[in-house]
């Protein structure tokens, strides 16, 4: 079976776990967090080169804490797109704040800045666009309209620690960027995400909000939760860091693989190809076929031939049953991603056979 991402788990990571266990130590309460936290945390700072980093026990508490720090709440409204996974949505919900659709384009699956434009009302409080599959969003575009309505951006980076947009690493660029560390990611903590930011103030705030709002024992200053990561699951994670350049680097070789053999049926399919100003992670490598029946049937091949070929994302969230109060949304480039593409593995843990099995499949039948 070819699964569509697969943790790469080494001694490393396991010896670690085990030194947490010996020690005793699985979690903290301090506002710091713990020893292997504090670590993480410096880390990713380096490799982002970002002066604050805020790790916490998931993306999507990192993205609700991002909101809560902002003061975003119950009468806001929250521009993002609804061709991302529903966490993003989710995390707007759970501080009171409503999600406001907008529209992505077809040739990166990121947010259209025109109708970002149009969306806009006087509730609006932030601009949320997702790097979708590891693909940067038109960064410089969405921080000229949110500085021209005073509008705050959260970067949702989840799924695109190691994407780059002008040079700049993604959930560093906006007012404050989310990450998340999930079994699938990049980069694994088996569950765990985190908040970066440039703002020292923000990131006090932060650190409060993932322990319940406390600063100093029980003295409960604003409005938070646990959500703090467990010692485990950042010595996991700080050994992925040292490993990121070549988990980062074997997604770049299959992609690049990826691409050099689809590139003879490249008219019968849209392949993903980076810009001078955006550079992916290769999280995800995702296609889009002429018709939905097409995808449907490249599809069903695949996984008869044990590769897990992924609809990323279908329903979009705005069609999903809970969402289907939000009233008539139009969103014809989301619609249309939703029944055309298709993400293909790509992660370092395949061969270079595995990429020619993946593609002679659907050469046989497109």
């Amino acid at each position: 079976m070819i699964s569509i991402n697969q943790p790469w788990i080494g001694e490393e990571e396991k010896l670690e776990v085990m030194k947490v266990l010996e020690e005793n130590a699985l979690t903290s309460a301090s506002n710091d967090g713990g020893k292997r936290v504090q670590i993480l945390e410096t880390l990713l700072e380096r490799f982002l080169n970002i002066d604050n980093v805020i790790v916490l026990n998931s993306g999507t508490a990192a993205i609700y804490a991002a909101l809560l720090c902002l003061g975003i709440g119950p009468g806001d409204e929250v521009l993002l797109p609804s061709f991302t996974f529903v966490a993003t949505a989710n995390s707007v919900i759970a501080t009171g704040a409503k999600p406001v659709f907008v529209d992505i384009n077809t040739k990166d699956y990121t947010m259209d800045i025109k109708d970002l434009k149009e969306k806009i009302t006087k509730r609006s409080k932030a601009i949320m666009p997702v790097h979708l599959y590891g693909h940067p969003a038109d960064m410089e575009e969405i921080l000229e309209v949110a500085a021209t309505q005073s509008l705050e951006v959260i970067e949702d980076a989840c799924q695109s620690l190691g994407s780059t947009y002008d040079n700049l690493q993604t959930g560093t660029i906006g007012k404050i960027g989310c990450f998340s560390f999930y079994a699938s990611k990049v980069l694994t903590a088996g569950e765990g995400g985190a908040v970066s930011t440039k703002d020292k103030e923000l990131a006090s705030i932060l650190k409060m909000i993932r322990n319940h709002g406390m600063l100093e024992g029980n003295d409960t200053r604003r409005l938070g939760l646990n959500l703090r990561l467990p010692e485990l699951c950042a010595a996991i994670a700080s050994v992925q860091m040292n490993r990121l350049p070549a988990l980062l680097g074997g997604r770049r070789k299959n992609s690049k693989i990826l691409t050099e053999l689809l590139s003879s049926i490249h008219g019968k399919l849209n392949i993903p190809f980076e810009s001078e100003r955006k550079k992916f992670n290769w999280y995800l490598y995702t296609v889009a076929f002429q018709s939905e029946s097409t995808r449907d049937k490249i599809q069903n091949a695949l996984i008869h031939e044990g590769i897990a070929a992924t609809i990323y994302y279908a329903p979009p969230v705005h069609k999903t049953p809970y969402y289907s109060n939000v009233g008539l949304v139009h969103l014809p480039n989301t619609d249309w991603a939703a029944s055309h593409v298709l993400s293909l593995p790509v992660h370092p843990r395949l061969s270079e056979e595995d990429m020619n099995l993946i593609v002679n499949c659907i050469k046989k039948k497109i």
